[in-house]
């Protein structure tokens, strides 16, 4: 601190206080709303009964954490979103690429895949059941379909718009189109990747837990549906 200016160090503990603001609003917001609920659910503003309270809540998960059926069911539903995070990817980024590849392919596929990833996935997953049974497949499938028609449609947008210049250079120097993806379209897609995933493996979450409601014995689907018969 002492090698800096009057102003940086005025600049550094406005951006620490502003930090410190943040944290300590969200944590104010989380303790309010849990504070409010606990108190509106004891004193009879809303039936404990259906909406339940945090306090019963807490008590519920340690009843399970003590006889371990919780981390049966978190780890099934970790190892089917994992899965199906790890096939979505690699499908979408193989797909993306083998568009980029083609544009006539991409002109022929690209209004079935809009239509596609514009569909509801939760009607999906009864048709899904039919299909493929009522197994883990079918739930694997579900969670990959709530997200790989999205996921390539905005893959192969981050590789269509790679800055021309760059893929030019490429073939004045004597490379071919596999060169230019290797070296300039994939490379400058990997924000776009990052960023795909941050968003995929919510929604493959999203798409388990829809395919858990309708045919699992065990994961947090099953547990939400399951609980909510016996409101626990």
């Amino acid at each position: 601190m002492s090698n800096l200016s009057a102003g940086q160090q005025k600049y550094l503990l406005m951006h620490r206080r502003h930090k410190r603001i943040v944290r300590v609003s969200r944590v104010l917001i989380l303790l309010s709303f849990l504070f409010i609920w606990e108190f509106t659910a004891n004193v009879g503003i809303i039936d404990s009964f259906i909406f339940s309270s945090p306090s019963k809540i807490a008590l519920c998960f340690f009843g399970m954490v003590v006889d371990k059926s919780i981390f049966l069911h978190l780890g099934v539903t970790l190892y089917e979103t994992i899965l199906s995070f790890l096939l979505v990817i690699a499908i979408s980024i193989l797909v993306a690429v083998a568009l980029w590849f083609s544009s006539k392919l991409s002109e022929v596929l690209d209004p079935y895949l809009v239509v596609l990833n514009s569909l509801p996935k939760s009607a999906l997953a009864p048709l899904l059941i039919v299909w493929l049974g009522a197994t883990k497949t079918t739930i694997i499938v579900a969670g990959m379909s709530v997200a790989i028609f999205g996921s390539i449609l905005s893959l192969y947008t981050s590789f269509t718009t790679v800055d021309p210049g760059k893929i030019k250079l490429i073939y004045t120097l004597g490379g071919n189109r596999f060169h230019a993806l290797t070296k300039v379209v994939l490379p400058s897609s990997i924000p776009a990747i990052i960023s795909n995933m941050k968003v995929n493996i919510g929604l493959c979450l999203v798409g388990v837990i829809i395919g858990e409601f309708l045919a699992a014995r065990d994961g947090l689907g099953y547990l939400i549906i399951y609980s909510s018969q016996v409101f626990r």
